[in-house]
């Protein structure tokens, strides 16, 4: 069984500690707060650290860690444990910035380590049932998507704004459904009460005149998070919190039955068997990240100069 850090628990890194105990894979955790750290190492029994360095080096047996930091720190973080052998996965999104993602992807081939990122919305059973029926061609081909994410902003201070901290999920789970990457980026998006913006609506153009709207904001009070894939003889809509798919096919309504299943133990165990060699590669790879974090700069640089800008 492989031993794992994880690394920031103050956090989603919480919850990552709490899926690795119950696949009997958390070794060790390490948080800055000493104190937070002790607490929760005491609640799965396992060792704790305020110190990475200090962890790295006491921990000889490690195999991997989980990056849970906030997102502007990813990259000295993440260099770091590559530089030492180890397997990492890195909570959404792996850096702030693109040129960082090719370093952190360069380092992880050169040490021959799985380097992967936290878009967990590709093991929402929804996304994988709406995924194998687009791929299969059931309702048309697709040629639009739309995406729906709001609620209110998460209590804990943030270093980015809405488009890193969560709309990114939607431009992965845009790119997973079509197969393909944008070619173009076009953004609109404003402040209201935070430093960074607080809503954002996205265009990703695809090859083939294919298109995704990305609309999201957390100012608003309801939870939402949906999808709906628009085919040549059908939509597919999903929605992410209820694992729940509706398909409107010509005068028929279809509500097909999914089993539910949670998405983060889906993604630590799949992340599991593959730094185990039970599986080839991550679903999300290295590079898929990378370009997620290419969109969300160029969402950025198109809602500042107000243009459209190319991917190519």
């Amino acid at each position: 069984m492989s031993k794992v850090a994880v690394i920031g628990v103050g956090g989603w890194g919480k919850n990552h500690a709490r899926v690795l105990n119950e696949l009997q894979a958390l070794s060790v955790i390490c948080d800055k707060d000493a104190v937070l750290a002790k607490e929760a190492a005491k609640k799965y029994g396992v060792n704790s650290y305020s110190n990475i360095e200090e962890m790295l080096e006491k921990e000889s047996e490690l195999d991997a860690c989980m990056v849970c930091t906030p997102i502007k720190t990813h990259y000295e973080i993440t260099k770091m444990l590559i530089d030492k052998g180890m397997h990492v996965f890195v909570e959404k999104p792996l850096s702030f910035s693109s040129e960082e993602c090719e370093k952190m992807m360069k380092q992880a081939l050169e040490k021959n380590v799985v380097l992967t990122a936290g878009y967990i919305e590709r093991f929402n059973p929804a996304v994988q049932y709406a995924k194998r029926l687009i791929d299969e061609k059931k309702y048309g081909d697709l040629f639009m998507m739309e995406f729906h994410r709001e609620n209110r902003m998460p209590a804990q201070s943030l270093d980015v704004g809405i488009i890193y901290d969560i709309t990114v999920h939607d431009i992965d789970a845009a790119m997973f459904l079509f197969g393909s990457r944008p070619e173009v980026v076009f953004a609109r998006a404003g402040k209201k009460l935070h430093p960074y913006e607080d809503f954002a609506t996205i265009m990703l153009g695809f090859s083939n005149q294919r298109v995704a709207v990305i609309a999201s904001n957390w100012l608003t009070p309801n939870k939402i998070r949906t999808f709906s894939a628009v085919c040549t003889d059908g939509i597919i809509t999903g929605n992410y919190i209820l694992q729940e798919v509706k398909i409107d096919h010509g005068e028929a309504t279809i509500f097909p039955r999914i089993e539910l299943k949670e998405p983060l133990m889906l993604e630590l165990s799949h992340f599991l068997d593959v730094i185990a060699g039970r599986r080839k590669e991550p679903l999300v790879s290295a590079a898929d990240a990378t370009y997620v974090t290419r969109i969300a700069e160029a969402a950025i640089l198109s809602n500042q100069t107000g243009k459209p800008i190319s991917l190519k």
